[in-house]
């Protein structure tokens, strides 16, 4: 994801990803703690549902603030939004550029999409209450810099991948829903996690997933001439 601040212990980790240097866009250090606070609450509430005065507790800082740095509570999640969505965001293009096949592309997409919802787990529901709740100017923001790149990636790296003989024909917008949609789900609240056992959606799971969710998604749209093995080894991208 995009550059931010050291998270605390309630923020999962993950190695970084390599992205392009110029995707790093430097924040104001109370910004960036005002961020940090809300996205925490989130992830220990389980709940979008935060308050103003909530975040000024948790991160220490002036709610009057808010309003100097972002405007208002809808800008704030909407800078949230872009710092923990940044990073993926910035390696559509990068992963689509890479001289590999349209099916190892898509396996990279699967794990990312996977391990961004591993470290915020509140992002989808981040993203409703954006377009559903939000202001029109908030839902048109969050359709520009989020949704249509991610739809529009997808859509080019499917018909890339019909082009190449590799995947059968695939409506973008159901794949979109698929993945988005299982990501979803499995991070969603306490009572999926605990499914998984006292520790809940472990680096295990997480790892797990994405290999299940390849295999899912990958078995239902490669052809003959993609040449996949019947059961994917975690690759790189798996592991990182």
């Amino acid at each position: 994801m995009s550059p931010s601040p050291s998270p605390k212990t309630s923020r999962r980790q993950l190695p970084a990803k390599r992205v392009p240097e110029k995707d790093a866009v430097p924040m104001n250090a109370t910004a960036a703690k005002l961020l940090v606070a809300a996205g925490d609450l989130m992830i220990e509430r389980n709940s979008t549902d935060i308050s103003l005065s909530d975040i000024a507790e948790k991160s220490g800082v002036n709610s009057a603030l808010v309003k100097y740095h972002f405007g208002n509570k809808d800008g704030l999640l909407l800078a949230l939004l872009a710092r923990d969505a940044g990073a993926e965001m910035a390696n559509l293009a990068f992963v689509l550029d890479q001289p590999i096949s349209p099916t190892e592309k898509l396996k990279r997409h699967i794990a990312g999409i996977i391990n961004a919802y591993y470290r915020f787990p509140y992002l989808n529901r981040l993203i409703h209450l954006l377009l559903h709740q939000g202001s029109e100017k908030t839902a048109r923001e969050v359709n520009r810099f989020f949704v249509t790149p991610l739809f529009e990636f997808q859509r080019r790296l499917l018909a890339e991948g019909i082009a190449a003989g590799e995947f059968r024909k695939v409506d973008p917008a159901l794949f979109y829903t698929s993945l988005v949609g299982a990501c979803d789900h499995l991070f969603y609240g306490r009572q999926m996690s605990a499914r998984f056992g006292a520790n809940g959606i472990t680096d295990a799971v997480r790892r797990q997933y994405i290999a299940h969710m390849t295999n899912l998604i990958l078995g239902g749209m490669l052809t003959d001439k993609a040449d996949l093995p019947g059961r994917i080894i975690e690759s790189p991208a798996v592991r990182a």
